[in-house]
């Protein structure tokens, strides 16, 4: 982190605030370490602060440190809606867009209070006073803990080390994606030194999954589909079959990557039906050159990472995977065939 932006981060919290930490929509492991790790630091350095989601987030998150006292403006939006009004401070972790927050995001935008945004995704907006934006970083988290680190590295006790273990590891790929780097592992290191237990933290993340989950996992695979003469797979999970298995929320994480584990594939693409919503929910993953940022910002109202993206589309299923197919094939001179 430069100094001038850590002098601006000990500049605006150098006396007790009232503070309140938002992260994404259906927060994953990083937004929410992120956030937990943060709001940690700030309660023990003499400020008041709360961690606010704008909903529910998956169970196999829900054994965090601090987890528990998250509101979540989805239940409980008078209240939640107060608090941001009173407070001085406001984080938004893990995004760049308002827009990320669904319905929080009025009330973020008529809130007097200063907006600091910590964030590791491209195309940051301008709402901010305070920017640590870093599409370098392999996750939000490692830059709370360049920032913890930089207030008061004391400060990092096994709670925080937790979260923030957490997070690096999910947003990371278990250490596997290309922005993983020697200083990520560093990080990790000294987050160990502090308490973070990776076997356990592993086994909480990923050994839980429910028999329904496993099932849903199977008709996945089972839909997998490959497209000829060109190194791309895509997956599709229809609202009936959700059901079938008993799906929720959490329960299709991960599922894109075992299309991208098929040798010789370069992008994998998994769609899943939303009827409440009315939308297809798409991930896009890539391994080398294959820019899913720029794909899905182009075609399906989306953008994240070059190598990881998200989008959606409010067409059917069916027609859903029609549109994909004929984007891939206006996009087919970028697999180098």
């Amino acid at each position: 982190m430069e100094k001038k932006l850590l002098k601006a981060f000990q500049k605006v919290l150098f006396t007790p605030k009232k503070i309140i930490i938002i992260p994404h929509k259906n927060p994953d492991g990083d937004a929410l370490g992120s956030s937990l790790a943060l709001n940690t630091f700030l309660n023990k350095t003499g400020h008041d602060s709360c961690v606010i989601a704008p909903n529910e987030y998956p169970e196999f998150l829900n054994w965090m440190p601090g987890q528990e006292q998250i509101k979540k403006f989805s239940q409980t939006p008078d209240e939640s809606t107060q608090m941001i009004e009173n407070s001085d401070i406001i984080f938004t972790l893990d995004f760049n867009q308002l827009s990320r927050i669904d319905q929080m995001a009025l009330v973020v935008e008529r809130s007097i209070a200063e907006k600091i945004m910590i964030d590791h995704h491209e195309h940051p907006g301008d709402y901010a006073s305070i920017s640590y934006s870093d599409t370098n970083k392999g996750s939000t988290c490692e830059m709370i803990y360049e920032l913890i680190s930089g207030l008061d590295h004391d400060q990092i006790d096994v709670t925080i080390a937790t979260c923030l273990y957490t997070g690096i590891m999910t947003d990371t790929g278990s250490f596997r994606f290309p922005s993983t780097t020697a200083k990520t592992h560093q990080v990790v290191s000294i987050l160990i030194e502090k308490g973070a237990q990776p076997h356990l933290i592993h086994q909480k993340i990923y050994d839980t999954y429910s028999f329904s989950r496993l099932k849903l996992l199977g008709t996945a695979l089972n839909n997998i589909k490959k497209i000829n003469g060109i190194p791309v797979v895509y997956i599709t999970l229809s609202q009936k079959e959700l059901i079938i298995n008993k799906f929720k929320k959490g329960d299709t994480e991960g599922f894109v990557n075992y299309g991208l584990s098929l040798r010789g594939v370069s992008l994998a693409v998994i769609m899943i039906e939303n009827e409440t919503e009315k939308i297809i929910k798409m991930s896009f993953r890539s391994k080398g050159s294959f820019d899913v940022n720029y794909f899905a910002k182009k075609y399906f109202n989306g953008g994240g990472h070059v190598n990881a993206a998200g989008g959606v589309s409010d067409l059917t299923l069916n027609e859903t995977v029609d549109q994909f197919l004929k984007a891939i094939a206006y996009e087919k001179s970028q697999f180098n065939i």
